[in-house]
């Protein structure tokens, strides 16, 4: 198998043949990959084809075990833990790997704190920070605890600190995730700047008009086996596609299924007001998929939050079939058939260090328990259909959540909450860091689930996605629902209108 590597000689890291087992169970099967100097080079595959394994043996964080690491020609191997930034070579994790109770300054510096006559100064590595901060266009106050940031700072940080250490080698695991599209421009402009003075940049990433849009070239893994690296400007979208998951994504989203207008109200949301959001309010019926976009910092995840009982209101209503539920009551809420996905399943979704089957039955325990106590059988049954059901594919069924891939993790988090037989179901962020393929699964089981009669919300900063999958799309602006659209109304240019205020018009 040709591996597509660069010339020798253009070469600045490479990793060759490398083979990675854990606990027994293969993951990278003899994959080759190089970076060449002043390049960025996109790793792409599903979740679970090997890519994280791979950037973090390429980083030191994991040994292969069996290969090698080439760095500047010479056979290395990297220190562990990152160490070898001391080498070069940075890695910003899709994981992010900041202290919570160091100040924006401290933590860029942190193991390489500058000293005068003895003493730190704090002045001139503010001054630093403040100026790397400015070049990314990030407002972030330097002087911030990492605790109190919202997610899309801590990632510009983490960007930050990268490019305050004159890497030679970038590694950047799904960048842009938790970014708004102005931060995303703003940060592909200083990595072309620094791709065009010789840093060489590894781009993770699952978005595919981002990979078009950045990189020089493009590698292909598919069940932790290399399967093509070209150069991106001779490849489409669809070609990249088709070669992570091996086959043709011609129907990436199922027909709608247009419920109809006589149909029940299933949830009925009159004024809420919770902090940033003012007064919203919509309905949603029965067999529904409603969608919610706007801009990052619009609102959403808070309105689903008071919706869910998860955040207190300050006023307003919310009626679920038929009953009122009281602010900040969850248990309520649950028990009238409303389940909340979260878009942060690492934190807040799955236990990380916990089986799979401890992180479903985990809000359903009641319907796995006689007399008192857990009912394994019962709870291994309950795994073996989950996993028929969302096709969650692990080679070992011990595993822990924490090693599962994205998108397994994703899946195993929507099993979780389905675990419970909601009727309405909300869900934040549904793709949020999973591949294409994985995707098209995640949005069939969510038309599966309203062609069942379930009503679904789905929240998402991707507006393919909720153009593709819903009836109507509710569209929020600064804390306030904005409008609420329908039928052709519904494209790219008409929810971009309204996100940005140049349109607004009643729910």
């Amino acid at each position: 198998m040709n591996s597509g590597a660069a010339d020798v000689g253009d070469v600045l890291l490479s990793a060759r043949r490398i083979c990675k087992s854990f606990n027994g169970v293969q993951v990278l099967f003899s994959v080759n990959f190089d970076l060449r100097a002043g390049e960025i080079h996109a790793l792409m595959g599903e979740n679970g084809a090997g890519k994280s394994t791979l950037v973090k043996i390429m980083s030191g964080f994991e040994q292969p075990t069996s290969g090698e690491i080439v760095l500047d020609g010479k056979t290395v191997k990297l220190p562990a833990n990152g160490a070898a930034e001391a080498l070069g070579i940075v890695i910003i994790h899709q994981e992010f790997n900041l202290a919570e109770h160091l100040t924006v300054t401290e933590s860029l510096f942190l193991g390489r704190e500058v000293t005068r006559f003895g003493v730190l100064d704090r002045r001139l590595m503010r001054a630093e920070t403040r100026r790397i901060l400015n070049l990314l266009g990030s407002h972030v106050d330097e002087n911030a605890l990492i605790s109190t940031l919202p997610v899309a700072d801590k990632q510009m940080v983490e960007i930050a600190k990268a490019i305050s250490r004159d890497a030679r080698v970038v590694i950047m695991d799904e960048p842009t995730a938790v970014l708004s599209r102005e931060e995303t421009k703003v940060l592909f402009q200083q990595v072309r700047k620094l791709r065009d003075k010789g840093t060489s940049f590894v781009f993770v990433s699952h978005k595919l008009d981002e990979v078009m849009e950045l990189t020089d070239r493009v590698t292909v893994l598919r069940d932790g086996q290399w399967v093509k690296t070209s150069p991106t400007a001779i490849l489409d979208g669809e070609s990249i596609a088709q070669l992570m998951v091996g086959r043709e994504l011609s129907s990436l989203y199922p027909t709608k299924n247009e419920p109809d207008v006589d149909e029940e109200v299933v949830l009925s949301v009159k004024s809420v007001s919770t902090g940033y959001v003012r007064e919203a309010s919509f309905e949603v019926r029965k067999g529904e998929i409603l969608g919610f976009s706007g801009l990052m910092g619009s609102g959403r995840t808070e309105l689903m939050e008071a919706v869910a009982g998860l955040r207190p209101r300050t006023s307003g209503e919310v009626n679920i079939r038929g009953e009122l539920v009281a602010s900040g009551d969850a248990h309520a809420a649950n028990r009238c058939g409303l389940a909340y996905m979260t878009k942060d399943r690492k934190s807040k979704g799955l236990l990380l260090n916990s089986g799979m089957t401890a992180n479903l039955t985990l809000q359903s325990l009641g319907q796995h328990s006689r007399y008192g106590y857990l009912d394994p059988k019962s709870e291994a049954t309950a795994m073996t259909r989950a996993r028929r059901r969302f096709d969650i594919r692990v080679r070992d069924g011990n595993v822990v959540a924490g090693r599962m891939s994205g998108g397994n993790q994703q899946k195993l988090l929507l099993a979780k909450v389905m675990e419970t037989e909601p009727q309405i179901i909300i869900i934040d962020e549904p793709t949020r860091g999973i591949d294409v393929g994985t995707k098209q699964q995640i949005y069939h089981f969510i038309s599966a689930l309203a062609r069942e009669g379930r009503s679904i919300i789905v929240v998402s900063s991707e507006m393919p996605e909720v153009i593709g999958l819903c009836t109507r799309v509710a569209v929020m602006r600064e804390g306030r629902m904005v409008g609420v659209l329908e039928g052709d109304e519904i494209s790219e240019q008409e929810i971009m209108r309204y996100a940005a205020g140049l349109k607004k018009k009643a729910g």
